[in-house]
């Protein structure tokens, strides 16, 4: 519900609170690739759940276009096709998995899984950046984006290993055309309104603001390997679904 432009029940300090935290998820996003529904999702779900799953990912796409079209070179485009495949049909998925089956269970599997992807990574086990494997982690990302707005996790797997700027670039074009789907997928199933995106469009300067950030900041970190902070992400990532699962229990 909302009154003229302004969302009833929204009030100022919440409305700082959320621009602080969706400017802060952007920055993340703008330098590592993604981070930004890590960051934001379980953060949300206890302060700020009007924000799960719609306004986040609609927040999410324009900025994972923008990262991708700041380096649009870079992308890969074979991988982004079999990522792509993996997320539509892990978002059709997700579409049966909200009428019929139970979330929370979902969610805890999703972050236990992610975790124990971590543990092996930082043990030395080494995902090979392949079609097969980019196909699965996109269909866990678009299981994990549609049903908790955190769909990051699996790709932060399964890409740890790619320079920089194919890594930033490649994710933009993948969550941009995923994050489109799921917020179809959504609408398509009554949880996407009018007054979600009414929320996601006041919060975009400051989502403007945080990547405009992250542009100076990638400048500095130039040629620094982003497998630390991915690993590190997608860890606060599966904990945060665990939280966010918890908050709605």
């Amino acid at each position: 519900m909302e009154t003229g432009w302004w969302p009833q029940g929204l009030g100022l300090w919440s409305y700082l609170g959320m621009g602080g935290m969706v400017m802060a998820g952007a920055c993340l996003q703008g330098v590592g690739g993604l981070g930004f529904a890590m960051f934001c999702a379980p953060l949300a779900a206890l302060w700020f759940p009007e924000l799960v799953p719609g306004p986040l990912l609609a927040l999410g796409c324009p900025l994972a276009l923008m990262t991708a079209l700041r380096e649009r070179e870079a992308i890969e485009w074979h991988t982004t096709g079999f990522a792509l495949l993996g997320r539509v049909l892990g978002t059709a998925l997700a579409m049966a998995c909200l009428v019929w089956l139970s979330v929370s269970t979902l969610s805890f599997l999703f972050a236990a899984l992610i975790l124990a992807g971590v543990t092996l990574s930082l043990g030395g086990w080494r995902v090979a950046h392949n079609a097969r494997n980019t196909t699965i982690a996109g269909l866990a990302s678009g299981l994990m984006g549609t049903i908790t707005s955190a769909g990051a996790p699996p790709f932060a797997i399964a890409m740890q290993h790619l320079p920089p700027d194919r890594l930033r670039a490649t994710i933009g074009a993948i969550f941009f055309i995923g994050a489109a789907v799921s917020l179809v997928a959504l609408a398509m199933v009554g949880r996407m309104s009018a007054a979600h995106l009414l929320l996601g469009a006041l919060l975009l300067p400051w989502m403007l603001v945080g990547f405009t950030i992250s542009s100076r900041l990638r400048r500095r970190l130039a040629g620094v390997s982003l497998r630390p902070l991915l690993l590190t992400l997608a860890s606060l990532g599966a904990l945060g679904v665990l939280v966010q699962t918890l908050a709605r229990s």
